[in-house]
C-alpha cells in the first residue's frame, strides 16, 4: 500500500510546484516517475504522453490519472487489477488538481486586489520566460529514440522526422489556394499521423 502514499505525495510535489501548465510540467513528472521512482518506463511515459494530448482534458490531469493507473501494477505485480488501478488513478488525480485549485483560488483573489503592484507585474515579468523555457525543455525531453526510432532501425528514425516536420509545418504555416488561406485544424493532423503510422508500420 505504500505506492499510494508515494503517489500521492509525488503528484502533491507535481501540483504545487508544476508551473506553466501541462507542457511546462512535463520535465517535473518524467523525473517523479520515470528517473527517480521507475514506476513506468520511457517509451510508456512518452506514450502516456501521446494519449493525454489526443484524449479531452488538460494533459497534466489526464497524465496524472493514467500513470496512477498503472504505477501500483508496476510497483506490485498483486496491485495489478482494475480495481487497484483505479484506486491508484483516483488518488493521483485529486493529488495533481487539489494544491492547484487551492493555490489558483487564493492568487486570483490575492492579484484581483494588487493587479497594479509592480511587484506584482515585475514577478510575472520572470515568471513568463520561465515557462517558455519549462515548454522547450519538454519538447526536447521528448525529442528521443522511444519517440522517434523505438526499433531501432534507421529508416524508422528518418521517417518519423519526417512526420514531425510535416506535423509541424501543417500545424505552423498557412496553406494558401487561390486568394483563400487556411490552416488545417489539428484534430485532422492527428487523424492523418496516425492512419500514416499505420500504413507505415501496422500493415
Amino acid at each position: 500500500m505504500g505506492i499510494y502514499w508515494k503517489l500521492i505525495w509525488a503528484y502533491l510535489k507535481i501540483g504545487i510546484f508544476g508551473f506553466g501548465g501541462g507542457y511546462a510540467m512535463l520535465s517535473l513528472v518524467e523525473r517523479i516517475v520515470v528517473s527517480d521512482n521507475a514506476w513506468i518506463s520511457d517509451q510508456m511515459f512518452t506514450d502516456i504522453v501521446a494519449i493525454s494530448q489526443m484524449t479531452p482534458g488538460p494533459i497534466g490531469i489526464n497524465s496524472a490519472t493514467y500513470i496512477g493507473y498503472v504505477a501500483p501494477g508496476s510497483y506490485d505485480p498483486a496491485l495489478a487489477t482494475p480495481g487497484w488501478g483505479v484506486l491508484g488513478s483516483l488518488l493521483a488525480t485529486l493529488a495533481v488538481t487539489v494544491p492547484s485549485f487551492l493555490l489558483v483560488l487564493y492568487c486570483s483573489h490575492f492579484i484581483r486586489r494588487h493587479h497594479e503592484s509592480g511587484v506584482i507585474k515585475a514577478i510575472f515579468t520572470g515568471l513568463r520566460p520561465v515557462v517558455v523555457g519549462l515548454i522547450a525543455s519538454a519538447a526536447i525531453m521528448l525529442m528521443n529514440a522511444a519517440n522517434f526510432n523505438p526499433n531501432g532501425v534507421d529508416s524508422q528514425l528518418w521517417t518519423s522526422v519526417g512526420i514531425c516536420v510535416a506535423a509541424f509545418c501543417l500545424v505552423y504555416f498557412p496553406i494558401r489556394l487561390g486568394r483563400k488561406t487556411f490552416k488545417i485544424h489539428p484534430i485532422l493532423i492527428i487523424i492523418m499521423a496516425g492512419l500514416t503510422g499505420y500504413l507505415l508500420y501496422g500493415i
